[in-house]
């Protein structure tokens, strides 16, 4: 809303902006207290009963009394500025939500616009005897006439309002003067259940009743003409929602004492009959389907400036402007006065009425959300002036709300739930950074401090294991496939921090400079390659020391760095050193300090054979050595087939054996991948050495080796300095375990003492 800050300012102080009464109360309760009040009471009361209609009436009233305090909360929390519903959800649960629902909504309030005056030409027809021309000619009159109301300002349409609220007490103050002469206790007794004869389901009259208690925020549409809108809104909703309760109440009441529930079943017009003044109920509906139609005339386009000033979609920039002396956003006006006669000549409301509505118990539901999310993240910045809200009654707010909408009609849900994913999918993809705070990153945040308390004070199990990898990486040109290498043996678990080391004084300017250079530009790196990874930058004078520091401190709680991983070829470029002498002391105190090491050697050659090689053509070798450190390897190339790159891969584990043993190892191996759910091709390897690894894996897209690490020497599983190997070979990722790895999926009986034949894995495992 940035946008529209300077002309908001230039129109401060003239009169369009408006009171708790006539910003707030006068729209709401002009809007609850409308054509189903008059129209269709009586009909809920003759089908439902008096306890039921009650009981119809406390639900709903219960749903908008729980959303305005969530709306009083988060409306008090910041100054709440034009878009209403839109402004108050985008700015807590984001711009995917808020823009989302923003489209929704001002479609539902522009299309009710069309509905309401549909409603109004109606109630001429059946008062002139008119068909369905006169409805259309009377609807798109009225329609003409409130677009000018709306163009013209909000002030004078306020003040328009006071008119129809005249009208709507006179009405209402006939019905309840004829009902209390004509108040009959046997009769109201006689109503308190449904009678057999007439009765209708609870829950098709409550979709009828219910929209008679949507119109509670319509305030919030008008929350950018609000002089005060953080002290207007709870009050002028609470007052609005209030009364209106009263008043449908003691109507209930008064209708159930003064007519048998046949009667009411079978008469829309039970109000005018029961009323002293009959016409005055004709003219009460008139009254109430002009009010409801204007207060959604100024809704509607406060919504689509509002959307329009925060460039959240292509095209809408036009509607951003606003009337510099009115502060009026005209545009929107023009463009919800088209979208209003268009529907009135073409569609059937009745047809999109459910759907409609459905924008409506949405956008509820997401402000109760948006308040249970504000109050859980427990932000500092969340300091609403009202005070009287739970975060678990917000919560409850926004099942109810699903609740209500899967029981008026499912079908209509199922189109609101999906357009409404649709714009958020859209808005998560295509819209612009958001230019303002939400409350998810502190609700996220919250959650995460929760679960490592819970992770803190659940036993580890080694079943649980998950890599957690700091991957050290200097070489930017290596660094892009080194960082595809550790997501693929992660298989999407686990997490993946990249680290440089910058040799400097870190308390130097320029070193800092440089520092967070380098971690923008790693971060942008991550954020191209599509990798779930985090970037790490650090500057220090002794970077072997740097190292070793962070290795012992990198984490949080339960969460610590369990996975250490090179490039053997980082600085082959101009090295002076061979890649042992450079890694032997850094893998060998990782591996003192309880690391597993992760070695890649990935040359250019390497990669551009795997480019070429297809998916399903690629082959994934592990060498098996009967310890951690293969069972850790396996467990990474199982990983890797976990990945869409690998997923069509071939799996092998080449195993030694001896001479006439073949059969023997291939078996043992077999029983115990099938125990643990690996599939793979199990080939025994004779006299395996050196050799044997180039003779049986040239072929392969990627090998994993297993590595000894003895003092500062990195041998292979031959004992051979480990350098032989990997230069005759594709890629290869050579894996040495520093604690047990376990492969089984859940924790292994221990055997009884009469069970003689013991897992053939269990001196493995």
């Amino acid at each position: 809303m940035a946008g529209s800050d300077s002309k908001e300012q230039t129109a401060a102080g003239q009169k369009r902006l408006l009171g708790t009464f006539g910003g707030v109360f006068t729209p709401s309760i002009l809007t609850i207290l409308g054509i189903i009040l008059f129209r269709r009471l009586g009909y809920v009361v003759g089908g439902a009963g008096l306890l039921s209609a009650l009981l119809m009436l406390g639900l709903a009233t219960l749903i908008s009394v729980n959303t305005s305090v969530s709306l009083s909360a988060i409306a008090t929390n910041r100054k709440v500025r034009g878009g209403g519903d839109y402004y108050l959800i985008s700015r807590s649960l984001g711009v995917e939500y808020g823009g989302a629902l923003g489209v929704l909504l001002y479609l539902a309030q522009a299309v009710s616009v069309a509905f309401y005056c549909v409603g109004f030409g109606e109630g001429v027809a059946a008062l002139t005897g008119g068909g369905a021309l006169v409805v259309q000619g009377a609807a798109a009159t009225a329609a003409v006439c409130l677009f000018g109301l709306a163009y013209a300002g909000a002030d004078l349409a306020t003040r328009f309002q006071y008119v129809i609220m005249a009208i709507l007490v006179a009405a209402l103050t006939s019905f309840f003067v004829g009902a209390y002469g004509a108040f009959d206790p046997v009769q109201l007794q006689a109503n308190l259940f449904a009678d057999p004869d007439v009765e209708v389901e609870f829950w098709p009259l409550f979709a009828i009743f219910f929209p008679a208690v949507t119109g509670f925020t319509q305030g919030v549409s008008m929350s950018g003409d609000l002089r005060d809108a953080s002290r207007s809104l709870p009050t002028g909703t609470f007052l609005a929602v209030g009364l209106s309760a009263v008043v449908y109440g003691a109507a209930i009441v008064m209708f159930a004492a003064a007519r048998p529930l046949a009667d009411l079943a079978g008469d829309y017009e039970a109000m005018s009959g029961i009323a002293t003044v009959g016409w005055l109920i004709g003219a009460g509906v008139l009254s109430a389907t002009l009010s409801s139609a204007l207060a959604s005339f100024l809704g509607a386009p406060r919504i689509l400036q509002a959307l329009a000033a925060d460039r959240l979609f292509k095209g809408l920039g036009t509607f951003a402007a606003v009337d510099a002396a009115t502060g009026n956003p005209r545009r929107a006006v023009v463009l919800t006065g088209i979208i209003a006669l268009v529907t009135i000549v073409v569609g059937d409301l009745n047809a999109i009425a459910s759907v409609v509505s459905m924008f409506f118990l949405i956008s509820y539901g997401l402000l109760n959300y948006a308040t249970y999310i504000e109050a859980t993240g427990a932000s500092p910045a969340f300091r609403p002036r009202f005070r009287w809200y739970d975060a678990r009654a917000s919560l409850l707010g926004t099942f109810m709300c699903g609740a209500v909408m899967l029981a008026i009609d499912p079908a209509a849900t199922a189109v609101a739930v999906a357009l409404l994913f649709a714009g958020y999918q859209y808005l998560r993809w295509t819209a612009v950074p958001t230019r303002w705070r939400d409350s998810r990153r502190a609700y996220r945040y919250q959650k995460v401090k929760e679960g490592l308390r819970e992770l803190a004070d659940q036993k580890e199990s080694p079943v649980d294991w998950q890599p957690q990898v700091l991957l050290f990486t200097d070489t930017e040109k290596r660094r892009a496939p080194m960082l595809k290498l550790a997501s693929w043996i992660s298989g999407g678990t686990g997490l993946i921090t990249a680290v440089q080391l910058l040799e400097g004084d870190s308390g130097s300017a320029s070193v800092q400079a440089a520092r967070q250079s380098a971690e923008a530009k790693l971060r942008a790196e991550l954020h191209r390659e599509k990798l779930d990874a985090y970037p790490l930058v650090l500057a220090a004078p002794n970077l072997p020391i740097a190292a070793m520091t962070l290795l012992q401190s990198w984490g949080m709680g339960p969460i610590r760095a369990n996975t250490v991983a090179v490039n053997w070829l980082e600085h082959e470029d101009g090295a002076s050193t061979s890649p042992t002498l450079r890694f032997g002391r850094l893998l060998q105190r990782a591996m003192s300090l309880g690391h597993n090491l992760v070695v890649f050697d990935a040359g250019e050659d390497d990669w551009l054979r795997l480019a070429e090689t297809l998916a399903e053509k690629r082959r994934i070798d592990v060498w098996w050595s009967e310890d951690d450190s293969s069972r850790l390897a396996l467990l990474f190339a199982y990983l890797m087939t976990r990945t869409e790159t690998w997923e069509d891969a071939d799996l092998r584990l080449l195993a030694p054996a001896p001479q006439g043993g073949e059969q023997k190892v291939a078996a043992n191996l077999r029983y115990r991948l099938e125990e643990r759910r690996i599939e793979a091709e199990i080939i025994p390897v004779v006299d395996a050495d050196a050799d044997a690894v180039v003779e049986w894996s040239a072929d392969a897209t990627i090998v994993f080796l297993p590595l000894q690490v003895e003092g500062s020497c990195l041998l292979n599983p031959f004992g051979d300095p480990v350098e032989r190997i990997p230069r005759e070979l594709p890629l290869v990722t050579m894996v040495a375990a520093a604690h047990d790895i376990v492969l089984r999926t859940e924790p292994e009986p221990k055997p009884s003492v009469d069970d003689e034949s013991p897992d053939p894995d269990d001196d493995v495992d």
